[in-house]
Formats: structure tokens, C-alpha cells, sequence
């Protein structure tokens, strides 16, 4: 093959061609020989001498798919009912052979049309001297046009009409199949169960979309207009119907069922037959006609189930509430209400003996229950955990009209009794998990500054009387409440924690102070003071003259010295604890009481007999703490206001 322009006969080398392309179109056998000499002739047409053949060439190949497409036409129009199929077998056979002979042309294609094609520019404003209604199109983009023009369209209504019947006498058939008992329908699956027409309905409507495939933007327009846009109302008008009818035959449970039996059907039926860009169009119609346009129904329905929590039927309402529009928030707000309700009723009526373990026991029981169902029956889905944590904050918080709020003091309560010593047959792992458990119910609290001041006051008693069931127990359950409320919040709360840690050595300290005075100090009783930071600290009027000036200006002296603190700011005697040695009995005892005990107490050392008035005056107490102080020792029997016994007392109301 000699590449050097030369003179062509044209007439003579476009019939030897003609019968080439002919027989490709129609997918007839073409000896290799041939084909690579039609390769060399559209080659030498496109570089003839004196002057190129390449835009003749074009017309009459195209002339030639004008006439063949005519002829094809009218053979699909005389099938008369086999339209369909005749349409697809042509096509079929089309499609190919006009890929075979974009690729012979090929040379043509890129030295010829790519050179004189129009861009996308020329197309948008214009160019001068081209025709705009005719613009250049590679042999295989033109096969595809003429097709386009020349048998779609005059074709269009009689194909729409047809392939939606098809799909619709199929869906049928599924639907009545669905009927039959499962063994049944298995067996019958192959014969009855798939429309031996669908791989023509899927080409038919696949030719829609790649007669414009070539085409940069929107390659789908065509297919969108033609197919696409009736299909769907066709699809809409036929679900209304059935939407209808199954609720005329259905309660709300069953109709969930056979509605989202139909839409795994379709969904089914559209990868059989549609381009993927309209399953979703398909399926939202469906959802449209069966969900969106009985919203009404479906939510009255919503109430009775959440409340009698059918699992099923919640994991169908949310299935089918999500994929609408204000289809979710119904049913969101029904769960947060029984949420509430359930959280109520276990929180309500507890035993005040053990009131603070069972209202968060009961909280987590709530929460773990309603995660669960969240996560296994709601896909986890995060609008409903947010519903859990409005009604559990709602239920934890919940106040009697003119009453406070008790859940501050209980989770601090809950706290106080795992952290104590007292906290009998559970090891510290055991408590560590109830911890971690209960910042769950902790994060629900409104009032979080409110639990912040019982629990440091809880805190305050547990570090002074020794009664924390460890150190580590107490710092990690202030390093999760910093988690879940920042430092700010538990900047209080480590301070008493790392000022005990230095206790035992500043009370050391304290006394090699006392040792290195110039003045022997004698101070009468031997103590140990532990140092806590507070910034706000309630104390009742008392007076106790076993320290005296002298010995807490000393301490206050070495406070300033070796820990640089100021002056002490108050002696919290209410906190302490005293070892009382008895003597007056057969036997001496040591009891343990507290400072307000003590006092009392020492009222006898000088006396056999002590007034109520004398104690109010020497202590300084106010009357009701008095009489709780007085009340307790009756009661164990340590004093008595019957006899005149040594070191018993003797009540007297007490004169204004």
C-alpha cells in the first residue's frame, strides 16, 4: 500500500466499498483480505489527488444509513404485534455493525471530521459559514443518530406503549405469584416466574440510552424524555392503585410487610430492565405512593406499636418512615415519649432505704434496654439516640410541682456508698465498672454544680474519717467526672484529693515544729489536722476550748512556712472524729464519737449533773443540733436524764 496521494476513481472504489459496509451492518462474514483493502480505498479517498474525496465519502456513507434505517423501519412496522422483538433484533444487529464500521472508518474519522467537527463553543455561539442543523458526526456517532431519527422517533409512541405493557403484565405475574405457597412457586419459579420477553425490553430500552452515549452532556436526556418520564408516572398511577387496595385487605403490620415486599421488586424488576440512573427515581415513586401518601395512617399506627414495642413492625415503620420526607420525626418523638414514661415508672416509688442504687440502676437499666432496641431494630440510627438521651435527661431531672430536683443528692449518694469501705462484697474492678456505668446517668443531670456540692462534701467526710474504699478508686472516679465536665469542674475535687495525699507528712512536719520552738508547747491532747482547700464551707456556731490560740497560730505559723499557704481559714470541727477514754466504768473504754459528742461529753468532767442551759451556753451549739447530740448519746445509753448516777445528765427545758 503506497501512502502517496494519488488519483481515485471514486465511483469505482465507493461500490467496492458499498458492498463492504453493507455486508458489515448486517454482521456477514467479511474475508480479512477485504477488509484491509477498504481500509487502504477510505485512505486513499481521504488523500486523493488533486483534491481529497473525504467530505463525498461522508455524504454518501451517509445516504447509505439513511436508506438502510428507511428499510429497517418499515420491515419492524410490518411485524405489526412482534414489534418489539423485531425492533430489538435489529437493533441488536445494528448497534454492532455500526461499530465495525466506525472502526474501518476510522482515518476519516480523525483526519477528516475531528478536523472540520464543530466544539463545544462553535456549537454555543455560533460559526460562520457551517450549517448548524447539520453539523459533522463520526461515522459511528451518525449510525447512531440516524437510528435515533429515523427509527426511534417515528417508532416512539407504539414502543412506550408496548414496553410499558410488558412491564406491567409482568409485575402482575410476580404479584399473583407471590400467592402460591413457597414450595409451590419454587417449582414453578423457572416456567412462570421470568418474562421470556425481558432481554428484548432491556435492549429495547437500553437503545434509548446509547443512541446518545457519544454525546459529552446530558447523555440521558433523550432516554429521560421519551421512557424514563412515562415509566414513571405509568409507576405511579399503578402503586396508587395497589396501595389502595392492600389497605382495604390489611391492617397496618401486614400492609408494612407487602409494601416492602413490592419494593424489593421493583427494585428487582428495575435492574432487569432500566438504566441505573433510574432505579432510584423508580423506587422513590413507589415510595411516594405507598409511604408518603398514607403518612397519616402509618403514624397513627406508630403510637401502639412503640408503646407495645413489636419489634418487627418498628424495624418495618422505620424501614419505610426514613425514605419520605417528615416520614421519621413522628416516630422519633413517640419512642422519646414511652422512653419517658418507662423511665418514670421505674424511677417512681422507690424504697427510701436504698433510693439512690435503685433510681440509677433503674436509669441504666432504661438506657441499656432502649440502645438495644435502637441498635439491632432502628440500624443505630443517631435521630433516635438522641431521643434516648432527651427522654432519659427528661426523667432523670423530673420534679414534683413545687419540689426539687433529688437526683443531684441520689447520684452523689449512689458515689458515697461505692467509694466507702462500707461497700461490702465488691471488689474494686466490680466498682470501677459501676462507676464507668454510672457517668451514663451522670451526663443526664441539668444541675450538674448542685451534685458537685454533695458529692465534695461526701468526698470531704470520706478523705477526713479514712472511710474511702481506696485512693486509686477516689482519683479515677474524679478523672471521669473531668472527662465528661472538663477541669473546671473537678479542679475542687482534686485539690482535697492531693491535699490528703500530703496530710501524713505535713503532720509530721507539724510536730518537729513544735520541738524547734524556743518555747516548750504543751499543747494537751495529741491530733493529727488534715489540710482540704474548699472555697465556701456552712458551719453551725461552736465552741471547743481543747485548741487554743496559741496552737492554732502555731500550726497557721508552719502552714506559711513549708506548704507557702495562708492563714487557715477555719477549723471544721463537725468533721472530726475523737477517741474518748473512759474512766468512771469497771473497765476503761475507748469510744469513738464525733466533735459534737465530745463536747458534750466533757461537760461531766467537772460535774456529776449538767443543765440544758449549761451545755447550750459552754458549747455554743444552736438548739437543734443540741438536741440531735443529745439525743444520740441517750440513745446508746452513755448518759441518762432519769437517775442522779455519776456522770449522768439532767435535762432541763431550756429558759428564754
Amino acid at each position: 500500500m503506497s501512502l502517496k496521494p494519488r488519483v481515485v476513481d471514486f465511483d469505482e472504489t465507493w461500490n467496492k466499498l458499498l458492498t463492504t459496509i453493507k455486508a458489515v451492518v448486517m454482521l456477514d462474514y467479511v474475508e480479512r483480505a477485504t477488509w484491509n483493502d477498504r481500509f487502504s480505498d477510505i485512505y486513499a479517498l481521504c488523500v486523493a489527488y488533486p483534491e481529497p474525496l473525504g467530505e463525498r465519502l461522508y455524504t454518501e456513507t451517509k445516504v447509505f444509513l439513511e436508506n438502510h434505517v428507511r428499510q429497517l423501519y418499515k420491515k419492524v412496522l410490518d411485524s405489526e404485534e412482534k414489534v418489539l422483538v423485531m425492533y430489538h433484533r435489529y437493533w441488536d444487529e445494528y448497534s454492532k455493525g455500526a461499530d465495525y464500521i466506525d472502526c474501518l472508518y476510522r482515518y476519516l474519522n480523525t483526519q477528516f471530521i475531528k478536523k472540520n467537527k464543530l466544539t463545544e463553543a462553535d456549537l454555543q455561539y455560533g460559526y460562520g459559514g457551517v450549517d448548524m442543523n447539520e453539523p459533522l458526526m463520526e461515522i459511528g456517532e451518525l449510525a447512531l443518530d440516524m437510528w435515533r431519527k429515523l427509527m426511534i422517533e417515528p417508532l416512539q409512541g407504539v414502543l412506550i406503549r408496548m414496553l410499558l405493557n410488558e412491564i406491567k403484565k409482568y409485575t402482575q405475574l410476580n404479584l399473583s405469584l407471590s400467592h402460591f405457597i413457597f414450595n409451590i412457586s419454587m417449582s414453578f419459579s423457572d416456567r412462570c416466574g421470568e418474562n421470556p420477553n425481558q432481554k428484548v425490553i432491556h435492549g429495547v430500552i437500553n437503545s434509548f440510552v446509547h443512541v446518545e452515549q457519544y454525546k459529552k452532556k446530558f447523555p440521558l436526556k433523550f432516554y429521560q424524555e421519551i421512557f424514563e418520564g412515562p415509566f414513571l408516572i405509568k409507576t405511579g398511577e399503578y402503586y396508587k392503585q395497589e396501595a389502595s387496595n392492600l389497605l382495604q385487605e390489611s391492617n397496618c403490620s401486614q400492609y408494612m410487610e407487602k409494601v416492602l415486599a413490592r419494593l424489593k421488586d421493583e427494585e428487582v424488576r428495575c435492574r432487569k430492565y432500566l438504566h441505573p440512573s433510574s432505579y432510584a427515581k423508580v423506587i422513590h415513586e413507589c415510595q411516594q405512593r405507598m409511604v408518603a401518601d398514607h403518612l397519616q395512617f402509618l403514624h397513627g399506627e406508630c403510637q401502639s406499636i412503640i408503646r407495645q414495642e413489636k419489634r418487627d413492625d418498628m424495624a418495618n415503620m422505620y424501614t419505610l418512615l426514613r425514605a419520605v420526607s417528615n416520614g421519621l420525626p413522628h416516630m422519633i418523638q413517640e419512642l422519646q415519649v414511652h422512653i419517658h414514661n418507662e423511665g418514670i415508672r421505674g424511677t417512681s416509688n422507690l424504697s427510701q432505704e436504698n433510693m439512690p442504687t435503685l433510681f440509677v440502676e433503674s436509669v441504666l437499666e432504661v438506657h441499656s434496654k432502649f440502645v438495644q432496641l435502637i441498635n439491632t431494630v432502628l440500624n443505630g440510627d443517631q435521630h433516635f439516640m438522641s431521643a434516648l438521651d432527651k427522654a432519659l435527661t427528661s426523667v432523670v431531672n423530673f420534679r414534683e410541682p413545687k419540689s426539687i430536683c433529688k437526683a443531684p443528692e441520689l447520684l452523689a449518694k449512689y458515689c458515697d456508698n461505692l467509694l466507702k469501705k462500707s461497700a461490702k462484697g465488691m471488689t474494686e474492678n466490680e466498682v470501677e465498672d459501676k462507676l464507668t456505668s454510672f457517668i451514663t446517668v451522670f451526663k443526664y443531670i441539668d444541675d450538674k454544680d448542685i451534685f458537685q456540692k454533695f458529692y465534695a462534701r461526701m468526698l470531704a467526710k470520706r478523705l477526713i474519717h479514712g472511710l474511702s474504699l481506696s485512693m486509686d478508686s477516689e482519683e479515677a472516679m474524679i478523672n471521669k467526672l473531668k472527662q465528661a465536665c472538663g477541669y473546671e469542674f473537678t479542679s475542687k475535687l482534686h485539690r482535697m484529693y492531693t491535699d490528703m495525699s500530703v496530710s501524713a507528712d505535713l503532720n509530721n512536719k507539724f510536730n518537729n515544729f513544735i520541738k524547734t520552738q524556743e518555747t516548750v508547747v504543751d499543747l494537751g491532747i495529741s491530733f493529727q489536722i488534715y489540710v482540704l482547700q474548699v472555697r465556701r464551707v456552712h458551719t453551725n456556731t461552736f465552741s471547743l476550748s481543747l485548741l487554743d490560740e496559741d496552737q492554732i497560730t502555731f500550726y497557721d505559723t508552719l502552714l506559711q512556712k513549708t506548704m507557702k499557704f495562708q492563714k487557715v481559714h477555719m477549723f471544721l470541727f463537725y468533721h472530726c472524729i475523737w477517741e474518748v477514754k473512759m474512766n468512771y466504768l469497771s473497765k476503761p473504754y475507748v469510744a469513738m464519737v464525733t466533735t459534737y459528742q465530745m463536747a458534750v461529753l466533757l461537760a461531766f468532767n467537772n460535774s456529776q449533773t449538767v443543765t440544758y442551759k449549761e451545755l447550750q451556753d459552754g458549747t455554743q451549739m444552736n438548739e437543734k443540733e443540741l438536741q440531735k447530740t443529745i439525743k444520740s448519746l441517750l440513745d446508746v445509753k452513755m448518759l441518762n436524764h432519769d437517775s442522779q448516777k455519776v456522770r449522768h445528765v439532767k435535762v432541763e427545758p431550756h429558759q428564754k
